[in-house]
């Protein structure tokens, strides 16, 4: 969800929630559908959902036509319709997107109204679900990230947990069984309204471009894209946490879940047997699978394991962070986009390589210096040859990136602390 400030009424709302689900952890909220459709709350979730933009849902329409037709109406107009029960979703557009193993993800798109609403409905039900998280749950989190769930892994390596349980929901989010996740939302939801209009997110028919544009009805699992998807794959997967920790506390397994969304290690200072076992047993009670290939039992002082696009690789006197193949993989067909139309200005192509360079860079900051400078070179080079293919030459510019004002203006994966800018030499193969 986009960055912006909260409204002050907003925050009190949200922190009363949280104060009193954290004080009580029997307590249910029973009024909360009518904060839905405050005005505040939707005017915000308007916002929020702006800044996040995205393509237009089945309907076609976009944010600048809502813009030009006027916010404020639609916002009445949903507010009306929230108000007096008669809101119905609209169906979600469901496209494919390349994974680099192979095949697909599924993604959904919500149309723009429908994406208020869940933005709204989040605002609400997540401060009371934050009170029941576990800590170690890194992703859709307020104030958590990739990096602290990544740190915290380091450390316990560091301790001695050097069994790793890697593993891999299989298709996490199209599995959710809706019956099972409804009941873990009523744990802290009584309000009938509210549950409702979850469960209407959820059932939303789905329009997929390859069955003709048809609706079809949604029996199970939440689409990814949609707003409130995180959230409540959070809310299901916490069930995973907290039965972990109660085991671990009564002693009868071993080790540490740490876990961003649908991406989870588990480490122990064992073999892992037991603990694999009871993950397994778990997964079958919440009506989900471990991917068979790809989740797998390691020891880190014999194997490296990748987490969230690292590669994890454990030393005797540090664990070491890298890209991980698949992600260094994506990020070179990025930089290849980048500079494979030689129609563009050179002022264009820098553009969109430092927008990617200084995002991924930001992510990847705690990697090998040494792959982050091979990275330099292959930008340097595919500008380069991007450079000789539009003017027709004979040889690769290499002047063009080694010298003059480019070498300043573009963007480095490796910026050296406390030095200027300096020409990154060739690496080694």
């Amino acid at each position: 969800m986009a960055t912006l400030a909260t409204p002050q009424k907003i925050r009190d709302l949200q922190k009363a929630l949280y104060q009193r689900a954290k004080k009580e952890p029997n307590f249910r909220a029973y009024a909360l559908y009518d904060k839905v459709y405050r005005d505040d709350v939707l005017a915000h979730a308007y916002a929020l959902a702006k800044a996040n933009g995205g393509a237009p849902g089945v309907d076609g329409v976009t944010f600048e036509d809502i813009e030009t037709s006027g916010r404020e109406a639609v916002l009445q107009e949903l507010q009306e319709e929230l108000k007096t029960k008669r809101y119905r979703p609209g169906p979600v557009r469901r496209v494919e997107i390349p994974k680099l193993s192979g095949g697909t993800r599924p993604l959904g798109i919500p149309n723009i109204r429908d994406r208020v609403v869940q933005t709204a409905a989040k605002l609400v039900l997540e401060p009371l679900f934050e009170a029941d998280f576990d800590r170690d749950s890194y992703g859709f989190r307020p104030k958590k990230d990739a990096h602290q769930a990544i740190e915290e892994i380091r450390e316990e390596l560091g301790h001695g947990m050097h069994w790793v349980i890697d593993a891999d929901i299989s298709k996490y989010f199209d599995s959710i069984p809706h019956d099972r996740l409804m009941k873990a939302v009523a744990e802290r939801v009584v309000d009938g309204a509210m549950l409702a209009l979850v469960k209407m997110f959820l059932e939303a028919p789905i329009v997929e471009d390859k069955d003709g544009g048809r609706p079809r009805r949604n029996h199970q699992g939440t689409p990814q894209g949609g707003v409130i998807s995180p959230l409540l794959a959070n809310i299901y997967l916490n069930l995973l946490d907290r039965n972990f920790r109660r085991h671990t506390e009564e002693k009868t397994l071993q080790g540490r879940i740490v876990r961003y969304a649908d991406d989870f290690v588990l480490l122990t200072p064992r073999r892992p047997e037991l603990e694999l076992a009871w993950v397994k047993q778990l997964m079958e009670r919440l009506g989900l699978h471990l991917h068979p290939e790809k989740t797998r039992v390691l020891n880190v002082t014999e194997e490296n394991f990748d987490f969230l696009g690292h590669e994890v690789r454990w030393t005797v006197r540090n664990t070491y962070l890298d890209v991980s193949r698949k992600s260094l993989s994506r990020m070179r067909d990025e930089i290849r986009l980048r500079t494979s139309r030689p129609q563009q200005r050179l002022e264009t192509v820098i553009g969109e390589l430092n927008r990617y360079i200084n995002g991924a860079r930001a992510y990847f900051r705690e990697v090998r210096r040494h792959t982050l400078e091979k990275l330099d070179y292959f930008v340097a080079q595919r500008l380069a040859r991007w450079w000789q293919r539009k003017h027709a030459l004979q040889r690769p510019a290499w002047s063009l990136v080694w010298r003059g004002p480019l070498r300043q203006n573009l963007a480095r994966w490796y910026e050296p602390r406390g030095r200027g800018r300096s020409r990154p030499s060739r690496p080694a193969a």
